[in-house]
Parts: C-alpha cells; structure tokens; sequence
C-alpha cells in the first residue's frame, strides 16, 4: 500500500497508547509455558503479537481471544515447525526456551527476519549444550532439545533478546545463567518471569537466573513507549503542536527517550503514574524550542527502537545532532542506520550515516519526497512524522506499520 501525507497545520492530539509489543510477546511466550491459566489484557493485536500466538498454539498451549483479552492456558511443548514472521523477539526467545525441551522444532520467519543474524543467540546457547543447526547463522533453525548447564557468559553486545533468550533457556537448564550486560538493556523479562514465580537475582550489571517453574500470571499490557515516540515527537516537530498519550509503559529502562527530549529542553509533564508489574503513566508533549542531542553509550539501549524517530525530530532542530555507539541499528528489521538516513535524505534533510550511527544537521526546510521504508515498520513510521511535519511524503509499502501499530496513520497522522 502507498500512502500520501500531506503537511500538517497543526496538531493538538490525545492518543491511547498502543500496547507494548515486547511485553505482549513476553506475556503470550511465558504463559504459553506456565503451569496453569492467565488472562493477559489489553493486547497487542499486531502482526508480530499474532505470530507468537500462532507459535504458542503450534506447541500446544491453549489461547482465546476477545478482542484484545487473551486468555493462556500453558501446556507442555511438543515438536512443531514454527512460523515467526518479522518478530526476531518471538524466534530469539523461543530458540533459548525450547533448547533445553524434549522434542524437535525448527524455528522459520518471513524473509526479513530470515536475513537477521542469530548466532549471537546459538552460540552462547551452544556452549550451554543446545543441539542447534542453522543456515548460515540465520533462520531457519533446527533445534532437537538436550540437556542444559549454567554458564557465566559476558554479552559482547547489549541486547535484551540475547539475555531474555539466556535467561529461558536457564529454566530448564541442570544449574543456573548468569548473564554480564555491557549496558542496561530492557528488563521485561526479569520482571515477568520474577512475577511469575522465578527466581531472579539482579546485580550490577549482571542478572542470574535459576532453574524455575513458571506459574501462570494475569497480566494488564501498558502501553508502548516506542509508539508513544511518534505522537510525542510529531508534536515537538509542529509549531504549537500538542499531545497527550495515556497509559505508556515507563519502565525505567525504557525511558531514555524521555531524558534525551527532557536534555533537549522539551516541556514533558507525567500524570496518572500507576505501578504494576510494570509502571505506566500518561505523558503531555508541547512544542517549543529545543536543543539537538548526542546520544550514545549506556543511553543506546535504553532507546534503540526510538532512534529513527528522533532522527526524524532531529530535522526540526537547529544544530547538529548525533548518534553514536547504536551499531545495534545495523542488525535490525534492516540495516536502520542506513534506511534511517536514506529516508531522511528523500525529504531533503542533511543527514549522514557512520559506523555506529547518524549525523543530522537540522533546521533546514524539507521537501516533499517518496520514502521506501525496505518493509521495516519504524521506517515508514519515522519517515511518516517526519513528512507530516515537513512538506509531506509518499510512504510506499506504509502498511508495514502493522507490525506494531495496526492503525498509526490514523491514529497518529490522522489520515
């Protein structure tokens, strides 16, 4: 589908967040497994929550749904061929949960996700003893489940897939994980699996995980911070622009969009702060005038998805921003450094990629311009507020989005 975005007069929005996505992966994944039944609600009905579902049943485990109410009754895995689509957080997750089960699966995905790199995950799971055979570090992969140990392993990247998957595998391992981060990275998993009857133990820099049963746990979904960043952006980019998105997740890991926007001098304002098993709030944007940013180090992690976006901000920002230390962005849904700057340039913005990430140089008019997202949903996102703020754009494949924000353009773009 091919989308046209006109430039925006003004914006003044209230917005329900959607749901986060990595948290309803996690809550279909973790009780698709548990002992007994939960209800998760407010779910994530997008394409790659869809495709944990379609996994979850696959290896037995019940789930019913109403509307975006979900109601999980785990059951012991058995072999299946599994289908997960674009979510790398679904194939990375369950390649370490199902390594140390009986049985033979083979995790499969579309062609993007069979072009992402995988062995940063098989290999510390191999060491651990997992029996698995990729195709050429990639998807599809076999895994005939075996018998696993503890190990103490350093993450040479941060990445909360990698220790997430770490972490699964280590519940049915013979003795437990513990994994060394070289920087914070989201902790949704230690939250879940502690909530639900792990055991966790959290250090400085490091997390270890025991061999545990999971029982099941009810969960409400909050919303996505990496959604909520382009409602909350493409109102700092409109001149007296304004927004309110309720229920976002902000787990402190998470937040590192906040205090980049907050460094920047963007007026933020939280209200309706709850806590759960994980805390949400509603967050007020209003445009004024910003400073540009330098993101890099221990910040990286805390903000990888909400890159491209801020990149996208980044243009209506007189100075010079940066982004550094994200090599992370190059083993995306695409290589997202260069996608990001690519996307920018069709728009006329004075954008340049490195290494490890980006170089805007912002507060030059943009022009209209056609932005081939390469299927990644980010990308056609970013490139979207950063048309809507400029002069327009034309988005192509802009249905991609889907994967997770079903609906954003009317939503968010209000088209």
């Amino acid at each position: 589908m091919v989308r046209s975005i006109s430039k925006l007069k003004g914006y003044d929005r209230v917005i329900n967040c959607m749901p986060d996505k990595s948290i309803s992966v996690r809550a279909v994944l973790f009780n698709a497994f548990a002992v007994g039944r939960a209800t998760v609600k407010n779910l994530l009905l997008s394409d790659d929550v869809l495709s944990a579902i379609a996994c979850a049943r696959a290896l037995g485990a019940s789930v019913e749904l109403d509307g975006d109410t979900a109601v999980i009754s785990g059951a012991p895995f058995g072999g299946a061929t599994l289908d997960c689509g674009n979510s790398g957080t679904t194939a990375r997750l369950l390649i370490g949960l199902l390594s140390g089960l009986n049985g033979k699966y083979t995790i499969t995905g579309d062609a993007s996700l069979s072009s992402r790199p995988m062995r940063r995950v098989t290999e510390p799971l191999a060491r651990m003893g997992a029996k698995l055979a990729d195709t050429d570090g990639r998807l599809p992969i076999a895994i005939t489940g075996s018998r696993l140990h503890g190990i103490d392993y350093d993450m040479p990247v941060a990445s909360a897939q990698v220790k997430s998957a770490l972490m699964l595998a280590a519940l049915n391992a013979s003795s437990p994980v513990t994994v060394r981060e070289p920087a914070p990275t989201r902790d949704h998993s230690e939250n879940m699996l502690a909530a639900m009857g792990a055991t966790v133990k959290r250090g400085d820099g490091t997390v270890t995980i025991e061999p545990s049963v999971l029982r099941s746990k009810d969960i409400t979904v909050p919303g996505d911070i990496s959604s909520a960043a382009y409602p909350i952006c493409l109102a700092l980019a409109v001149s007296g622009g304004k927004c309110t998105v309720k229920n976002v997740g902000i787990n402190p890991t998470r937040t590192g969009l906040i205090d980049v926007l907050r460094d920047c001098g963007a007026d933020i304002e939280f209200s309706n702060v709850t806590t759960d098993v994980e805390p949400s709030a509603d967050i007020t944007v209003r445009h004024g005038k910003l400073r540009p940013f330098a993101i890099d180090g221990a910040l990286v992690p805390r903000l990888i998805d909400e890159i491209p976006v801020l990149c996208a901000l980044a243009c209506f920002i007189d100075g010079v921003s940066v982004v550094r230390g994200a090599g992370e962005l190059r083993v995306k849904e695409t290589d997202r450094i260069a996608t990001t700057v690519a996307a920018l340039k069709a728009l006329g913005a004075d954008a340049e990629a490195t290494d490890d990430g980006m170089t805007i140089r912002g507060g030059k008019p943009l022009k209209f311009g056609e932005v081939d997202p390469k299927l990644d949903h980010r990308i056609a996102m970013s490139a979207a507020v950063a048309g809507a703020a400029g002069a327009g754009v034309t988005v192509l494949d802009a249905d991609c989005a889907s994967v997770s924000y079903p609906n954003f353009y009317g939503e968010v773009i209000g088209d």
